[in-house]
């Protein structure tokens, strides 16, 4: 597969900028919980700043203290560059060609992984600033949307240490998500497993029951979606327990297996009673090509936050259109990264919905007050076209110094 990359499509010739500067806000969240299984407590911020006054706002979804080592940390020799270096006094519409530097020039860091989450943060920033100094919606930078509105769903919030509180967590969410106007939802069902919620040990007998009691909830009509979290190692054991789900009209399974496991996720496929999702975790295009390849999965899931970038997440949306498959993406962070995705997915047909929460269903602090992003639930359950510069958020720069620790 050849190293192409993404930039900017554009009418006219863009304005001279170079980028002068890029500084790295890492935050906590005051009453962030290490037992929780959610990386929106903390956040990467990522600023790009130009000669023309004109700065990018990025983030990434990975361990911040981390991904702010591999942008600031000096390179030593070809093969390990510094990341910050390369972007000094370049021009921010190449974003393409930056992208393809960086990867190669940081090639023995780590072409996957920790490096290109990083990488994505940088990369949203890019497009960010680009859009703003052009005084056009990533969208449009992307090549112009094709929609005019897309379909979000609501991640159901768990709560409880046990099986009751748990179940009764989410369907309250569900009750509330539905009055919002949602139409489609993805419900936690992990109470076993490597992360499961509150190390909950309860049967898989119960894990059906949780399900058919949200779907109860919701009713026939709303779409609904069902994550695992990694619950099972093989193919063979998840099929013994989802082969009755086909009952509550399950949109996809997300991520049943582990994510490396793409021999069994093909056998997974073949005889589970609905899709199969995977993709959160994966970093580059190659990744997602053995994904959908060798394992087969009908529903790829990019997070513009840990795949490279917007760019990278877009040639992903590619190669799935090219096989036949859908796209839903993931994203698990503030309204920096849903701006990203929801710009995603204006250009990108095949993508069936968006991962979104208002902040009213919103139980992470950094998700309801860093970022207040364009996006707006209609009454029929869309989200209209944004038409703002850039990415169309506003960062409340109060909370971003009052939550950095780093």
């Amino acid at each position: 597969m050849p190293l192409h990359t993404i930039s900017p499509v554009l009418t006219t010739a863009p304005p001279r900028l170079k980028i002068t500067d890029i500084k790295c806000h890492v935050l906590l969240a005051p009453d962030f919980d290490v037992t929780f299984t959610s990386s929106a407590q903390d956040s990467l911020v990522v600023v790009i700043y130009t000669d023309g006054g004109v700065s990018g706002v990025g983030e990434c979804d990975a361990n911040p203290w981390m991904a702010k080592a591999c942008i600031e940390a000096p390179g030593t020799h070809t093969m390990g560059l510094s990341i910050r270096d390369m972007l000094i006094g370049a021009n921010p519409f190449e974003i393409g060609e930056l992208w393809r530097k960086i990867y190669i020039g940081t090639a023995m860091n780590g072409r996957r992984g920790m490096v290109i989450h990083a990488l994505s943060a940088v990369e949203m920033a890019l497009w960010d600033l680009c859009g703003k100094a052009v005084g056009q919606p990533v969208h449009a930078l992307l090549g112009g949307a094709t929609r005019k509105s897309i379909t979000p769903y609501a991640s159901l919030q768990p709560a409880g240490g046990r099986f009751e509180e748990y179940r009764d967590a989410l369907c309250l969410s569900a009750e509330r998500a539905k009055a919002l106007g949602f139409k489609a939802m993805k419900t936690e069902v992990t109470m076993n497993g490597p992360y499961a919620h509150s190390g909950m040990r309860e049967t898989y007998d119960r894990h059906t029951e949780v399900l058919a009691a949200v779907r109860k909830t919701i009713g026939p009509d709303i779409t609904l979606m069902v994550d695992v979290q990694y619950l099972w190692e093989d193919a063979e054991t998840c099929l013994s327990v989802i082969r009755d789900w086909g009952e509550f009209n399950t949109y996809f399974l997300e991520t049943p297996l582990w994510s490396d496991n793409v021999r069994e996720m093909a056998k997974l496929v073949e005889h589970a009673p609905m899709p199969i999702a995977f993709g959160e975790w994966l970093a580059t295009r190659f990744e997602f090509e053995e994904l959908m390849d060798i394992g087969k999965v009908q529903v790829a899931q990019p997070d513009v936050g840990r795949v490279g970038g917007i760019g990278e997440a877009k040639i992903v949306c590619d190669m799935a259109k090219a096989r036949g498959r859908t796209i839903v993406p993931h994203c698990w962070k503030t309204g920096i990264s849903i701006s990203g995705t929801a710009h995603l997915a204006f250009v990108t047909n095949h993508c069936a919905f968006i991962e979104y929460l208002p902040p009213q269903l919103c139980h992470e602090r950094l998700r309801r007050e860093l970022a207040h992003e364009e996006l707006v639930l209609n009454a029929d359950g869309t989200i209209p076209l944004p038409v703002k510069p850039g990415l169309g958020v506003e960062v409340d720069w109060d909370v971003v110094k009052r939550y950095t620790v780093a």
